[in-house]
C-alpha cells in the first residue's frame, strides 16, 4: 500500500513538473509566469537537481553541458551535482566552474586558479581569478550553462553576481542558460533594506535590489535577463514543496556551509545586517567559532553598546557583551570587546532595522573611531550613508529609501514563482 500510494504521488508530480518546466523563459518579454502547484509532503522540498534527476534529465537531454557550482551543489539524498551530471547517460558534462570560495567552498582568498576534478577528471574553471565571468575559450564546445548553487538572500553575497555574469556571458556567446532552482533560506517573504544606488553595480552588488531581496536564485535569473534586456534562452528547472514563508530549516535539506563562514541559518539570518560592518573597522567574527554572531574591536566597549541596544528593545533579538581574540582575518591575534547577538524569535526579528541600528550607536558613540565610509562598500546608498552620518532616528532613515523599496517590491513581483 505503501509502496503504491508513493508511485502514484510521483506519477502526479512528474506530469506537473513535465508542464511546468516545458516552459521556456526565452527570446521575448516574459509575461505572466507559471505557479509551482506541485505538492510534497511537508519538509520534503525537491530542488532544481533532483526535479531534474527525476524526469529523467529530459531537459538537458542531448546537450553539451558547463556547470557552475560549488560544494552546496547537492541532490537531496546528498549526492554532488557534478556525480549526477557526470552519470547521467543522456547528458555530457564538459566543463565546471567554480565561484567565489572555490569548487568545495573552503578558500577565503582573493584570487582562486583553475583546477581539475578529481573525481571525474572534468576541467574546473574558476569565476573568481583571473576572470570572473565565462570566457568565450571557456565557453567553446558548450550548448547550455547550468547554475546550481545555494543563495543566502542577501544582495552582496557574490553567488547571484556570479549567476547574472554568467548569464551575459550566456547571452553573449549564445549558449543557453539553465537555473537548477533551490529555496531563499531566510524565507520568500521578508523584503527590506536600502536598494542600490543606480550606477553602483559592482561584485557585491550586480543588480538593483534592496539588501533583503526575498527570491530564489530562479526568479533573480528572471529579473536579471528581463530587465538587463538579455538575448537569452534561459530555463528555470522548478522547486517542488517549497513555498515562500519557509525557512530552509523546514525544507528537510541539509544544510551545507555555502561559504567557510557562513555555519548555520542563524547565521545567514544575521547577515543582512551584521554582514554590512565588515567593510568597516570592526571584526564580524570571522576567526571565531561564530560569525556573524558577534561584532567587536580593540576599540570598542562591548558591554556600553550591548546595553544601549538593548534599551532600544528590538523584536525578537537580545544582545550581551563579550571578548574574543579572531585567530584569523580582522584584528588575528588582538583581543576585542564586543556584543554577541542572540536571535530569540525570528518571525520578529528584523535584520536590516538591527544592523542600521547599530550603525546608529556607533557613530553616535565613536565618531572618530569607526569609519562609516567603508559602511557604504555593501549599503550601496549614499542618502542612507549620510543619514547615519547625521545621526538620523531609524525611523527617518527607513522614510529615506521607503518609495525605492516600493518600487523595487512592484518590480519583483512579476517575477515570483512560488507562493
Amino acid at each position: 500500500m505503501w509502496f503504491r500510494s508513493l508511485k502514484l504521488s510521483l506519477i502526479t508530480i512528474i506530469v506537473t513538473a513535465i508542464f511546468v518546466s516545458s516552459i521556456c523563459f526565452a527570446g521575448s518579454a516574459i509575461g505572466e509566469l507559471p505557479r509551482n502547484t506541485l505538492e510534497v509532503a511537508k519538509g520534503s522540498v525537491l530542488t532544481g537537481i533532483d526535479a531534474l534527476q527525476r524526469d529523467g534529465f529530459k531537459q538537458l537531454e542531448g546537450q553539451k553541458i558547463g556547470l557552475i557550482t560549488n560544494q552546496t551543489g547537492i541532490s537531496r539524498l546528498g549526492v554532488s551535482n557534478i556525480q549526477v551530471l557526470h552519470e547521467a547517460v543522456n547528458v555530457n558534462l564538459l566543463a565546471i566552474f567554480s565561484p567565489e570560495h572555490g569548487l568545495f567552498g573552503k578558500l577565503d582568498v582573493p584570487l582562486i586558479e583553475d583546477s581539475k576534478d578529481t573525481a571525474t577528471g572534468i576541467r574546473v574553471f574558476s569565476l573568481y581569478g583571473s576572470t570572473r565571468r565565462p570566457t568565450t575559450d571557456m565557453l567553446s564546445g558548450i550548448d547550455t550553462l547550468v547554475f546550481d548553487i545555494q543563495d543566502i538572500g542577501t544582495r552582496f553575497y557574490t553567488y547571484i553576481s556570479t549567476m547574472g555574469q554568467a548569464m551575459q556571458a550566456a547571452a553573449e556567446n549564445h549558449v543557453r542558460f539553465v537555473v537548477l532552482d533551490r529555496p531563499n533560506p531566510i524565507n520568500g517573504i521578508t523584503v527590506s533594506g536600502p536598494v542600490l544606488d543606480e550606477g553602483r553595480e559592482s561584485f557585491v552588488g550586480f543588480h538593483r535590489l534592496p539588501v533583503r531581496h526575498g527570491m530564489t536564485i530562479g526568479e533573480l535569473a528572471l529579473m536579471f535577463k528581463a530587465e538587463l534586456n538579455l538575448d537569452l534562452e534561459l530555463e528555470i528547472i522548478l522547486l517542488s514543496g517549497w513555498h515562500r514563508a519557509d525557512y530552509f530549516d523546514s525544507t528537510g535539506l541539509q544544510w551545507i556551509n555555502p561559504s567557510p563562514n557562513m555555519r548555520n541559518l542563524d547565521e545567514a539570518i544575521l547577515y543582512p545586517g551584521i554582514g554590512l560592518l565588515e567593510t568597516t573597522n570592526l571584526s564580524v567574527g570571522r576567526g571565531t567559532e561564530t560569525p556573524f554572531e558577534l561584532f567587536g574591536a580593540p576599540w570598542l566597549d562591548g558591554e556600553l553598546l550591548s546595553r544601549e541596544l538593548n534599551d532600544l528593545d528590538l523584536p525578537g533579538v537580545s544582545f550581551s557583551p563579550l571578548q574574543f581574540t579572531p585567530d584569523a582575518s580582522k584584528f588575528e591575534g588582538d583581543l576585542c570587546s564586543g556584543v554577541s547577538i542572540v536571535i530569540t524569535d525570528r518571525k520578529q526579528y528584523d535584520s536590516i532595522r538591527t544592523g542600521l541600528e547599530i550603525a546608529l550607536h556607533l557613530r553616535r558613540l565613536y565618531p572618530e573611531t569607526w569609519e562609516i565610509d567603508a559602511y557604504d562598500r555593501l549599503l550601496g546608498n549614499k542618502a542612507v550613508l549620510d543619514a547615519i552620518e547625521s545621526g538620523l532616528p531609524y525611523s527617518d532613515i527607513t522614510g529615506i529609501y521607503r518609495d525605492e523599496l516600493a518600487e523595487f517590491i512592484q518590480r519583483r513581483s512579476q517575477f515570483l514563482i512560488y507562493e
